[in-house]
């Protein structure tokens, strides 16, 4: 697939003041109205538990139910699953290189569909490689331009404990998920030292930011669509209904993917 070509963003985004110094030049592929929604921070290590991945898939797709945009990194495991279950259309990637690269390549294609249907967006001129210190920058970034944060899984002195730092310093609510002793002792003592909120209920979560009808939070299939699959993988797994969907305008197909 052929690069999409990147544009510098010539307007400030009044969430990114809360910065410590305000990017010097912003280059996007995508849409820049999902900008302009609520928008909510989710991070989280690349090696979560199956828990707080099946947790955190769910809280990003009843989020993006009620309209709210999903920010975060483009990184193998929590930020992956955080892009996927909100639905490449409603979506926010912050890179840590030149937008001339998709990093990390095992997540090439994920990235591709988020160029494609959402919003890729880096402070880093073409050409910038994936330097370890980009990545504090980048963390920055993606905690900005959310309302609040929500870490899924992090061990002590990890970089997604440096999000934190970032949302402590910005004034923003953290909400962590709670974890079992010994797992994610990072969130575990954010809620000891009564620095976070634990989300206990998602349905009283979500509640908080707007209301999702019934209808579609009982519908397996529509939830299934919006972690957008290709149309052959739907297919296999609800058969007819795909078809049905498509029909009464649900969803549509495009590049061989499902949208809702």
């Amino acid at each position: 697939m052929e690069k999409n070509i990147y544009n510098t963003l010539s307007y400030k985004i009044p969430e990114l003041d809360s910065m410590k110094k305000y990017p010097t030049s912003l280059y996007y592929i995508g849409d820049t109205d999902l900008l302009k929604k609520r928008k909510i921070s989710i991070v989280g290590s690349r090696t979560p538990n199956q828990y707080s991945r099946h947790i955190i898939s769910q809280i990003a797709s009843r989020l993006s139910q009620i309209d709210i945009c999903i920010v975060s990194g483009g990184a193998m495991g929590i930020d992956a699953i955080a892009h996927k279950s909100a639905g490449y259309n409603n979506t926010i990637m912050v890179a840590g290189t030149g937008l001339d690269k998709r990093y990390p390549a095992v997540n090439r294609k994920m990235i591709e569909q988020i160029e494609l249907q959402g919003l890729v967006i880096s402070q880093f001129k073409p050409n910038t490689p994936s330097n370890r210190w980009n990545f504090p920058l980048r963390n920055e970034l993606v905690v900005a331009l959310g309302e609040v944060l929500i870490v899924a899984y992090a061990n002590k002195n990890s970089g997604t404990i440096r999000s934190v730092e970032y949302a402590q310093r910005m004034g923003k609510q953290i909400y962590v998920l709670p974890h079992r002793i010994g797992e994610s002792d990072g969130t575990n003592q954010l809620l000891e030292d009564k620095k976070a909120k634990a989300i206990y209920d998602i349905d009283k979560f979500i509640n908080q930011f707007g209301t999702t009808k019934k209808e579609d939070r009982d519908d397996l299939f529509l939830q299934y669509c919006k972690t957008n699959p290709t149309y052959d993988e739907a297919v296999l797994k609800y058969g007819s209904k795909v078809f049905e969907y498509e029909l009464i305008g649900k969803i549509s197909i495009q590049n061989g993917v499902i949208i809702v």
